[in-house]
């Protein structure tokens, strides 16, 4: 029993920030993609289980809430980690190698294609078509921390400080 009562109290725990984000809102199903954001920025993705709270929450079927969350590209329905590296892979970025750049955030963080968010949920890896920033190029940014004229061996300069800082913080 006691066992049930923690899962239980776990559960509402979890679901306190959404049912926060669900009053700001009043329940509106006209908010649902500000409701969405919200919940991602708290939660970093939206689970299945979110998408069919949200969606019972506001009255509209989970479909609906799943259709917008993928329709977007905005929206992940995978968990991604606190620092979200994205890299420019646009013409001039492209142009300057921001390949090799990738290829060294890989081997740093043992990440592939395949893999884009390390298994502790600290890095995930993105590679978006253009940041706006070209003049800067080949452009990284690590949460909202832009980083312009790229090189493979900044990749160590940017990343380490952020790898010791959260070391530091573990074993606090």
């Amino acid at each position: 029993m006691q066992e049930t009562m923690e899962a239980t109290q776990a559960m509402i725990d979890h679901l306190a920030a959404v049912n926060r984000i669900l009053e700001k809102n009043h329940y509106s199903k006209d908010r649902l993609i500000p409701i969405l954001q919200e919940v991602q920025e708290v939660y970093k993705y939206l689970s299945k289980d979110m998408i069919s709270y949200v969606a019972t929450s506001i009255g509209v079927p989970p479909s609906r809430v799943y259709g917008v969350a993928t329709f977007y590209a905005h929206f992940s329905l995978q968990p991604k980690g606190k620092y979200i590296v994205r890299l420019c892979d646009g013409t001039a970025c492209h142009v300057k190698k921001s390949h090799s750049i990738l290829a060294a955030l890989y081997k740093k963080l043992k990440l592939s294609d395949e893999k884009r968010t390390t298994d502790d949920l600290l890095f995930t890896i993105e590679t978006v078509s253009c940041l706006g920033a070209c003049g800067l190029a080949p452009v990284m940014v690590v949460n909202e921390a832009v980083h312009g004229q790229m090189t493979p061996e900044k990749v160590d300069e940017i990343l380490d400080p952020i790898l010791a800082a959260e070391k530091v913080a573990v074993n606090q």
